[in-house]
């Protein structure tokens, strides 16, 4: 089936209009030539333009089919979306990593929907500490990182990238939301700094893009590429995913 495939897992909810969650993940991982796997947190009632309702998926489910996939099949990365709570985040990855302890670990924080829906709180941070130093990656828009770490616009966070707070995770700051440098992502690791520019800057705004842009560089680090050249190569994408039509559901090629 996947001989000559890595293979990847999306950990996400289910949007039917296919622009975002697991649809839109799959298709991403085709394009990239990886093979998908999916497990839905939730099922939702939505469009590209309304939010109507959400049903999560009882975290004893996901645990066991997380245990399924990784006892009968090598997953390289995993990359997680919306989830309920931080504690039902938390126990996603306790059982990824005592299955599969080098599993790469990528989560696309969707605090809430491009309709405006509430997903997740933030209430406890010792939760969100302890999250942040078994995952490798972290993608929030600008509105999500302020959330996310507090002393964000400090000169201190920005001159050392192992700031107080945010663990051993790596974090993509992606430019979309940022009101001073619309479309410039910022990717903080342990040692360095780096500005990834657009290339492209009249796109159409779509559903779902950091959906694909989490889920490109997921294809991208199971394909061996560096966290650095994966980031960069998921906006290449999804900036073609972005100019593929005018309308808010993107067109996947590569």
């Amino acid at each position: 089936m996947s001989e000559n495939r890595p293979i990847v897992l999306s950990i996400a909810g289910f949007d039917p209009s296919g622009g975002a969650g697991v649809l839109a993940d799959i298709k991403t991982f085709e394009q990239h030539k990886v093979y998908g796997f999916a497990i839905n947190t939730a099922n939702t009632i939505q469009t590209e333009n309304e939010f109507h309702s959400i049903q999560w998926t009882p975290i004893d489910f996901v645990i066991e089919s997380i245990i399924t996939l990784l006892n009968n099949y090598p997953v390289k990365v995993v990359k997680i979306g919306i989830v309920p709570s931080l504690s039902y985040l938390n126990e996603i990855i306790i059982f990824l990593k005592k299955h599969s302890p080098t599993i790469q670990i990528i989560w696309d924080p969707i605090l809430k929907s491009s309709t405006e829906f509430d997903f997740l709180t933030l209430s406890n941070q010792q939760i969100l500490i302890d999250i942040l130093n078994q995952i490798d990656l972290i993608t929030p828009n600008y509105n999500e990182m302020q959330k996310l770490f507090p002393n964000f616009d400090s000169p201190l966070f920005w001159r050392a990238p192992i700031a107080i707070g945010r663990g051993a995770v790596s974090v993509l700051l992606k430019g979309g939301h940022n009101p001073t440098e619309i479309g410039v992502d910022y990717l903080f690791t342990q040692k360095e700094v780096f500005r990834l520019m657009p290339k492209e800057t009249l796109l159409s705004e779509k559903h779902g893009s950091g959906c694909v842009l989490s889920a490109a560089i997921t294809a991208n680090l199971a394909l061996g590429q560096n966290l650095k050249t994966a980031c960069e190569n998921a906006k290449i994408y999804t900036e073609n995913y972005l100019l593929s039509n005018p309308t808010k559901l993107g067109f996947h090629y590569v």
